[in-house]
């Protein structure tokens, strides 16, 4: 079986790169995750992409296993869903007769997407081909007009949980953080920060506001909730600067 990964950006049709255009139409098949009535519009997304992009190409779609978050160990947790999610790829691949699958991949498969590992767990393993795509972080840093690093300097990308547990990255100035539901930037003292911060990076409903930690923190968290209860469903990321 070959299995490829086509990064599709942040949900923007306009950052499709040519090279997933033709993934798409030349697929035996596209699975397509749906995530519950909440993200519905993430699953609607993906099938207005396909009906524009690749009409002919045969869909198959599947219900994305739930994380159990009862288990208290968060790699253990996140192991088995993972198990969990691979045992249904396998499933809906058996009812079809193509050997030649493709997954569209929200944002690039190589950052802080676990699409990769889950590939790995199938059995035979297939052959893997990844189609790179516009991250989330470059949207959110044209969104804001800036620099994602100051001259030679180094940065880093991290997570909110890391960001909780750990504080402000140890050696930069810059740290870009994903993959956080509890504005975990509320943790760190607010002194000398400036943040950066776009939800539904290069979607229509794009939101951004930036300024210092201190005055900017409570609108993120005022307009986060709002655009959450407006949507179901929020995807952000930021960027915090020492100055």
């Amino acid at each position: 079986m070959h299995l490829t990964l086509i990064g599709i950006g942040t949900g923007n049709p306009d950052h499709l790169t040519r090279q997933a255009m033709r993934a798409m139409q030349s697929a035996g098949l596209i699975l397509l995750p749906r995530k519950g009535e909440s993200k519905a519009d993430l699953a609607d997304l993906r099938r207005a992409i396909l009906a524009d992009v690749a009409p002919k190409t045969p869909i198959a779609e599947f219900d994305l296993p739930v994380r159990d978050e009862g288990i208290a160990d968060y790699t253990t947790r996140v192991n088995a869903w993972h198990d969990a999610i691979a045992k249904v790829w396998a499933q809906t691949i058996a009812q079809h007769s193509t050997d030649d699958i493709a997954l569209l991949v929200w944002g690039d498969p190589a950052l802080y997407d676990s699409t990769l590992r889950i590939a790995a767990r199938l059995n035979p393993a297939p052959e893997i081909s990844v189609i790179p795509a516009v991250t989330s972080i470059t949207a959110m840093t044209a969104a804001h007009a800036i620099a994602l690093n100051d001259i030679g300097a180094p940065f880093t990308v991290t997570t909110g949980r890391q960001l909780r547990e750990g504080g402000f990255p140890a050696g930069v100035n810059t740290a870009v953080v994903m993959l956080d539901g509890e504005t975990s930037f509320t943790t760190l003292p607010p002194e000398g920060i400036t943040i950066y911060w776009t939800a539904y990076a290069g979607m229509e409903n794009e939101i951004s506001l930036s300024g210092p930690l201190a005055d900017t923190a409570p609108k993120i968290i005022a307009a986060r909730a709002a655009a959450r209860a407006a949507h179901g469903w929020i995807m952000d990321i930021y960027l915090l600067r020492r100055v």
